[in-house]
This record gives C-alpha cells, structure tokens and sequence, in this order.
C-alpha cells in the first residue's frame, strides 16, 4: 500500500519539495552573479543530483571571503614605492606607455604599485631554491615569514623547520603560515612533533582554512596556494615550488617536478611581506606591532618589479586579468608555461587572437600531469588553439611545473598561478611581473632548455572514441576543476 499524507501519495510531495528546492537553489546560484558558464553548471547539478549536488556546492562551490586590510601597513609601503618610481624613472628616462597602462591596471585590481629590486635570480630547480632560502634564513637577524600551500614533513621539510627552530633559538622571530588541505602530513599527529618543537622553541605556527566540523559550509575549496617566504623585509621568495621531497632534485633527481622560483632583493619585497602580513593576520587573528625591520626603508633599484596577488576575497582577479593584458600587449611572442592548462573564455580568446594576428605563441604543458581530468581537459582545447596557430609541446618525462609567461621582449612573470579557472578565481594566488629586458632573456632561455625535453603536440592528432569523450566531459567540467 503506497504511503499517503493529506490525500496526497508520497511522490506528490517529493515532486513539491524538488520543485521548491530547485527554484530556491537555482535562485541563489542566479544571484552570486558568476560566470554564466560556471553559473548554469551548479545550477544542472544542483537540480539533476538534489542531494548530492547540495553537499557537492556546500563543499566546492563559489564562496566569498572577507577579510580586512591592513591600511596602515600598506600606506607606508606605497609611500616606499612611491620614492621607487621616482628613481626608476631617473634611471629609465623614458617609460613605454603600455607599461604604465598595465601597472595602474594591476594596481587597480588588487593594490598594489611597482616598486624596485636590485635584484631578480631565477632558480629553475627545488634543490636550487632550497639551498638559496637554507643560506638566507642563515643569515637571518630579525624574522623570517613563510607562506606554503604544500609544506611536507618529509626529509626536504624537516631540514627546512630544523633550520627555522634553529634560528628562532637564536633570537629570530619566525612565522610559518600553511594550508590545510595542501599540507595534511604536517598537521597530522604522526608529525606533530615537528611542528611542536618549532613552537616549543618559539616559533609561530598557523594554518590557513582549518577544516572543523562546525563550520556549515568548510571553506576546504578556498586556499591559500602561495609560496611566499621574506627574510628581514629585504630579501624575498615567490614562485611555484613548495617545500617537499617530490620537488627536491638532490633526493629524487629522476623523477623531482620541474619547476621555478624568484630569489627578489629590494623594495618590492616589501609588498610580498604586506601580502603575508594579511593572510597571517587572516588565518592567526593577530597582526605584527608595526616595526621598522618589517618594513626597512631599501635603496632603490634598477629594476621594475609588481607583486600582483589575486584570491576569493575580492572580484577583480587580478592575475587574471594581469595575463590576459599582457597576451593583448603581445605583438612579437608568448612562451607560457603552466602545469594546468583549463583556460577561461577569455584567457583562450586572448592565446588564441595572438596567434591570429602573427604573435608567436608557444605554450608548454606536462606530458602526464598528476592529474588526469585536468590532462584530458587541457587537450581537448589542443585542436582549436593549434587551427589559430598557437604551437603547443608537451614535456616529457618527469612532472612539469613551472608557471611563467614571457611576452615580447621586455616582460616576465613568475608565480604560483596556473592557467586554469581556479587559480583565476578561488586560489590565493601571487606572482611577480618584471619589466626588464635582461630577466626576459634569462627566462627565454629558461624556456628554449625545457623545449629540449618536449614533444610537440602534433596537429590533427587521432584518438579513439572512450578518451575523445573523457577529454570533452573533462572540459565541461573545466569550470568546477
């Protein structure tokens, strides 16, 4: 006998709760006002999968973050800056105009203004990056600040954290901020020793976006996927390599992902230490007291450095729109490496567009990422960009890693960003723009060794039926990777 209330079998009232739910939901999806690709993709999980689509966006789907600025650090830094500019400007008597356009663009989006280093190193490996920061956190004398997404206690990471309990014995302010989601291991109580004798000796520990049960909708989606290390305000780290063991060529020299990082000395570390000081205040509570050698006073440099940084707390997607200007500003090439390659609309139009008008455009992804929907998503984009002209190779062998654009002759990039709509939008991204001839061709030649290890992609290529539909249900769901 079928269930019946008020007069009414069960179905009929399922069939009114689905009708609402949907209405409801799809309403609320509507009024976040996302991407309406991304917009109509929640809104058919949500109502094909009820249940499951529900917990699916509680735990994925657009969220915002607020959080508050720090408007005393920031405008000391910006007077900093501001005596920069000046003195770029005496050494670059004339500056390109396109140049000043895309800095007050950046500026715009997320605040930050050119400054100066006076210096700029790329380290094209882990185990490079790793003794370059092991040297300046010996030299350290008033703090050391580190921002990881990824931060193993594996042997790469313990003889960093013994390091930095070291230093903090000898007096050394040392904070170390991680995610929780990209470092689980550290946070587990198998490893927990680590992190307690770090503070036992007076370090200072946080992580960003704990997961706790009491939270409604865990914010498990949203993270902090910088890697930002300041020794003393003057000397900086940003780029796309964590701390770990699968990065780390001495230990693993095979099979270590290929990846790159920045060594910044100058003023423009003061904005990567103004980027920390904010998440750390976010994730810990507390800011700093405002203190000098947090913020020292730098000789000017010669050369033209912007911190871009994105993340969910704001709308404006800085590193986003920073690309996708810089590809519009391209009229001679565009090398673009990346690990993940999902682009936006927008992101492949501007690839794509160059292309057409004559810009060589070279990008460079993983044969085998280690991640196989977002592979199979990025190649189902290889035949549209290869029609436009865009040469596309795969690296070989080992993982590869690195994220930099190169455009034209005078402009680099380095950061933590992919190429993909998460980094765009839901990471807590940084990177790097450098506006300087000689960086550009370090990095063209970066990029012309790692064409060394790559195949490319051939045009027209033929795959059977099962992975031709892998690829396309991969890029349909490119929005939500």
């Amino acid at each position: 006998m079928e269930f019946m209330f008020a007069g009414h079998p069960w179905t009929f009232w399922l069939g009114w709760v689905w009708t609402v739910s949907a209405v409801v939901l799809t309403t609320w999806i509507v009024m976040q006002r996302k991407s309406p690709v991304s917009t109509l993709a929640w809104i058919m999980l949500l109502n094909l999968m009820p249940v499951i689509g529900i917990l699916v966006y509680a735990y994925f789907g657009p969220q915002r973050v607020r959080r508050q600025r720090l408007k005393r650090w920031h405008r000391r830094a910006a007077e900093m800056s501001r005596e920069d500019v000046t003195a770029l400007r005496d050494v670059h008597q004339e500056v390109p105009l396109w140049v000043r356009q895309h800095a007050e663009l950046i500026l715009d989006a997320c605040g930050l203004p050119v400054s100066s280093a006076r210096e700029v190193r790329i380290l094209p490996s882990g185990a490079t990056t790793l003794q370059a920061l092991l040297g300046e956190i010996a030299l350290a004398e008033h703090h050391v600040h580190l921002e990881y997404y990824i931060f193993e206690p594996d042997r790469t990471g313990t003889q960093l954290l013994q390091a930095l309990t070291a230093k903090v014995r000898a007096g050394v302010k040392v904070r170390l901020l991680v995610d929780a989601i990209g470092s689980p291991a550290l946070l587990s109580r198998r490893h927990r020793r680590l992190v307690r004798d770090f503070q036992a000796a007076g370090g200072e520990f946080a992580v960003f976006h704990p997961t706790r049960l009491d939270r409604l909708r865990p914010l498990v989606n949203l993270r902090t996927h910088r890697k930002i290390v300041v020794v003393d305000g003057r000397v900086g780290f940003v780029g796309g390599i964590n701390v770990t063991d699968d990065e780390n060529e001495l230990l693993s020299p095979r099979q270590a992902y290929r990846d790159t990082h920045l060594l910044i000395r100058g003023g423009a570390v003061r904005w990567l230490q103004y980027v920390f000081l904010q998440d750390w205040r976010y994730a810990e509570g507390d800011t700093p007291a405002q203190d000098e050698n947090l913020l020292p006073r730098e000789a000017p440099g010669a050369l033209p450095v912007q911190i871009v940084a994105s993340g969910p707390d704001s709308d404006t997607e800085a590193i986003h729109r920073a690309m996708i200007d810089a590809l519009n500003l391209a009229r001679e090439r565009i090398w673009l490496a990346t690990p993940y390659f999902v682009p936006t609309e927008a992101a492949l139009f501007a690839l794509t567009n160059a292309a057409m008008r004559g810009v060589q455009v070279k990008l460079m992804v993983p044969e085998r990422s280690d991640s196989r929907v977002v592979s199979a998503a990025a190649r189902s984009y290889y035949q549209e960009m290869q029609d436009a002209g865009v040469l596309v190779f795969e690296y070989q062998g080992r993982m590869f890693h690195a994220k930099t654009l190169l455009v034209d002759q005078h402009y680099g990039m380095v950061g933590s960003a992919n190429f993909d709509s998460r980094s765009f939008r839901l990471n807590f991204e940084v990177a790097a723009v450098v506006f300087d001839d000689d960086f550009n061709r370090q990095l063209a030649a970066m990029f012309t060794t790692d064409l060394a290890q790559c195949r490319r992609a051939p045009s027209g290529r033929r795959t059977a039926l099962p992975r031709r539909l892998f690829e396309a249900l991969a890029r349909l769901a490119s929005p939500l990777l």
